[in-house]
């Protein structure tokens, strides 16, 4: 069965270039993103994780524990970080997990047949302290991960888990949000006491909270 938003994510012990780990243990009270790659040494990939290591500190910040997923055996992600850092000029700072059966890939649906029965396609999973899933995404193996644009989602996510507010089209951090249609003009006034835009009835712009 696919893996929804919303759903729990699956549980799973795995080795990882980190040492060993049981998923729901590692991420316990964190926010966590986990990604997938066809196999090692695959281009677009090499880039992907290679950028995402230069962004571990603003993970990091966010409280976000990332993962890498390839279907490779543990013994060939050393030589694959090896060509990371030589090519992408950073050194890979977080855990690679090795599935080489298969067996995470499938409990995250990320092997489709119609595109290889074998093969994990590109899946990004963010997935909150409670465990359930936030946000999943899927790529084409010719198009390379925006993760500024996970990066963004997270903050959103964290946001909105915060305060009863909605973020906008192109939202970044800072920006205006939308009080949500569950909250009356009423409490509104308590939540937001600075006041807020009245666009329509139920579009309420208000300035970013910030606690």
């Amino acid at each position: 069965m696919a893996i929804l938003i919303g759903d729990t994510a699956p549980d799973f012990a795995a080795e990882t270039t980190d040492g060993p780990i049981r998923f729901h243990d590692y991420i316990d009270g964190h926010w966590a993103v986990l990604f997938s790659h066809p196999k090692n040494y695959t281009p677009v990939c090499t880039t992907e994780l290679g950028y995402t290591a230069r962004l571990k500190p603003e993970f990091d910040k966010r409280g976000v524990r990332v993962l890498g997923l390839s279907v490779d055996e543990l013994e060939r992600h050393a030589g694959w970080a090896r060509d990371i850092e030589e090519t992408q000029g950073t050194a890979v700072n977080f855990p690679i997990i090795a599935d080489p059966r298969g067996e995470i890939a499938r409990k995250y649906d990320m092997i489709h047949p119609n595109a290889d029965d074998s093969l994990t396609v590109r899946s990004v999973f963010v997935i909150g302290p409670d465990k359930k899933v936030k946000l999943k995404i899927e790529y084409p193996a010719s198009t390379g991960r925006n993760f500024d644009e996970v990066l963004r989602v997270i903050d959103s996510l964290q946001l909105t888990a915060r305060h009863q507010v909605a973020t906008p089209v192109n939202w970044k951090q800072g920006e205006d949000v939308i009080i949500s249609t569950s909250v009356s003009d009423e409490a509104a006034k308590a939540r937001f006491p600075g006041g807020w835009k009245t666009l329509k009835p139920y579009l309420r712009v208000v300035a970013q909270p910030q606690a």
